[in-house]
């Protein structure tokens, strides 16, 4: 496993498509884990699997190897293709990932939220992690631009001009990184700007 010490949490799926994807999206929610990526249950058992935080599994790997995920049931999330509950495995707590991305990064963030009480149970973020990096009309915007707001929308509430929500945007962008809306909305609600309820 790697040196770093972040937790580490497992992707598990024999699709290379999903396997990539679902580990840019967790990396994004949960910026202070590690996710490491495994196309079947072998490849996870040879690098030393209880170690993880978490599973991440397609359902077709739990239905496989139901025993070894039922005693893990607690750190095991199944990726079902299936938003239906009554078609979805009852022992586990599912994730469907046919839905738009919106909606994933939504169920993602709630299971963080929920299951870690609020960021309580995990380890401290990393430094370069925890300072703060926006002003707080950095924050006002990218509260509002989290919760679906337009440019102009923006600008009428904080009773600014246009062009200064495009720059404050310009400036978020520059200074975290993230160019998409879905990163910066991840963002924050990682960091408590705003309300998962109100995404």
């Amino acid at each position: 496993m790697n040196q770093d010490h972040r937790p580490h949490i497992a992707i598990i799926d024999s699709n290379t498509l999903a396997l990539i994807g679902m580990k840019q999206i967790l990396q994004d929610v949960i910026p202070i884990m590690a996710a490491d990526t495994f196309g079947s249950l072998a490849e996870l058992m040879a690098h030393d699997s209880d170690t993880y935080f978490h599973y991440f599994v397609a359902v077709n790997i739990v239905l496989e190897n139901r025993n070894f995920f039922l005693e893990r049931r607690h750190k095991t999330i199944v990726l079902t293709n299936s938003s239906d509950p009554n078609s979805q495995l009852s022992d586990f707590h599912c994730i469907p990932i046919n839905v738009p991305e919106e909606k994933l990064i939504r169920s993602i963030l709630m299971l963080e939220q929920h299951a870690h009480a609020q960021g309580k149970n995990l380890p401290p973020m990393p430094k370069a992690l925890q300072k703060k990096m926006l002003s707080d009309r950095e924050v006002e915007v990218l509260s509002l631009l989290a919760q679906g707001y337009i440019n102009k929308e923006i600008a009428d509430q904080l009773n600014i001009g246009l062009t200064t929500v495009i720059t404050h945007r310009k400036n978020i962008i520059e200074k975290l990184g993230i160019k998409s809306v879905s990163a910066l909305t991840i963002y924050a609600v990682m960091h408590g700007y705003v309300d998962i309820n109100k995404i």
